[in-house]
């Protein structure tokens, strides 16, 4: 009976062991699929994150190579607008260097002009004038106020070509005597003049250095009607005056 129940105690305490063992193994399998579990879930997460992440990463990369494609669009279309404006510029310094040297023509062509112009021309003009630089190269004017005094200059000499012009002038006569006269000046190109009393009469024109005045004291009478048909005190008529066309 001893034996018997020794081995019954023996087999029993086996199976209570076996029965630990398979607890203890199935307890520890349990905790392992769950640690898969939560590391299976851990994982789809942090997948899912990352996915995401990549996907915001790649549209920030489309986004970034676009604004660099734009970026560089903008570079073209600003060197090209750069070339364009450059070419603009040397251009347009060209043509103020052209207008520059016509500018200087025009005031040398002027200054030759001027003793030629009748004195109450020369009178009118005289600030003008006094503008014209005697050193192109070292005049603080600009282009256009050189255009601006050359066009006014020409204005008025246009002005005074179209016009009859009688003027009172001192001039000094060939017997040593100054008397005061009154002067017809025909635009440009012939003038005569005759003293107060009527007593001496002449005819000027332009020359190189100046205007040229020739004794005619046998036209004062017809200089006198003249002045006086011009300042409307006496009806027009026609008179018999020398002119000469050069």
């Amino acid at each position: 009976m001893v034996g018997v129940f020794s081995f019954a105690a023996v087999t029993a305490q086996a199976e209570q062991s076996v029965l630990t063992d398979t607890r203890t193994a199935l307890s520890k399998w349990i905790e392992t699929r769950q640690i898969i579990s939560k590391e299976r879930q851990q994982w789809q997460f942090e997948k899912q994150m990352l996915t995401e992440r990549a996907e915001l990463l790649e549209r920030e990369i489309d986004s970034l190579q676009q604004r660099i494609a734009e970026a560089q669009t903008s570079i073209g279309e600003a060197d090209k607008k750069r070339g364009e404006l450059l070419a603009e510029n040397d251009a347009l310094k060209q043509h103020g260097q052209q207008l520059q040297e016509l500018a200087t023509r025009l005031e040398g062509r002027l200054g030759e002009l001027l003793p030629r112009l009748p004195p109450p021309l020369t009178e009118r003009i005289k600030l003008l004038t006094q503008r014209l630089p005697s050193k192109p190269g070292e005049t603080k004017l600009s282009v256009s106020e050189r255009f601006q005094n050359i066009i006014g200059i020409l204005n008025e000499i246009t002005r005074f070509q179209r016009e009859i012009t009688v003027a009172t002038e001192t001039r000094a006569l060939e017997e040593g005597r100054v008397a005061e006269v009154k002067t017809v000046y025909l635009g440009l190109g012939q003038a005569y003049y005759v003293t107060n009393r009527g007593d001496a009469a002449g005819v000027g024109r332009p020359g190189p250095t100046g205007w040229q005045w020739q004794r005619a004291d046998e036209l004062a009478g017809e200089i006198q009607q003249a002045i006086a048909i011009l300042q409307n005190e006496r009806v027009a008529t026609y008179l018999p005056l020398p002119v000469e066309v050069q």
